[in-house]
């Protein structure tokens, strides 16, 4: 069994089994060149999907070691309510930033599904496949 004729980032040539009927990978074939740089964009543009978890994670730790505080008396009410309010801000800009991320997401992969229908149309002589 084969190796990828492909080499990594790192000057190493790749390991991975290449798919059939090619010398290369799935990530390292050129033919699939476009689709992989898209999926990669995708990635990165996501900023780590655990992100999001770990901030909630943790502002649900302070929001309770607050409310511990405050029922213990070693937090003034006045201050864990400053307090909750500001985390609660956070916690409502969290919240917006993944439903930005969300539509940014939405909007790119509609104009993808745009533009491939556009490229079909053009492909299919008298512009459908429907006749329309």
């Amino acid at each position: 069994m084969g190796v990828c004729s492909g080499i990594r980032a790192d000057g190493e040539r790749c390991r991975a089994q290449p798919m059939r009927g090619s010398s290369f990978c799935l990530n390292h074939d050129p033919k699939r060149a476009e689709e992989n740089k898209r999926r990669s964009s995708k990635g990165g543009k996501r900023g780590g999907r655990g992100r999001p978890q770990l901030e909630l994670t943790r502002i649900k730790t302070q929001l309770q070691d607050l409310a511990d505080g405050v029922l213990e008396g070693s937090i003034e009410r006045a201050d864990g309510s400053a307090v909750s309010q500001i985390l609660n801000v956070l916690l409502r800009a969290i919240s917006i930033e993944l439903q930005v991320k969300e539509q940014i997401e939405l909007t790119l992969r509609l104009e993808a599904l745009e533009e491939g229908l556009e490229s079909s149309r053009r492909e299919t002589p008298g512009g459908s496949r429907w006749g329309a």
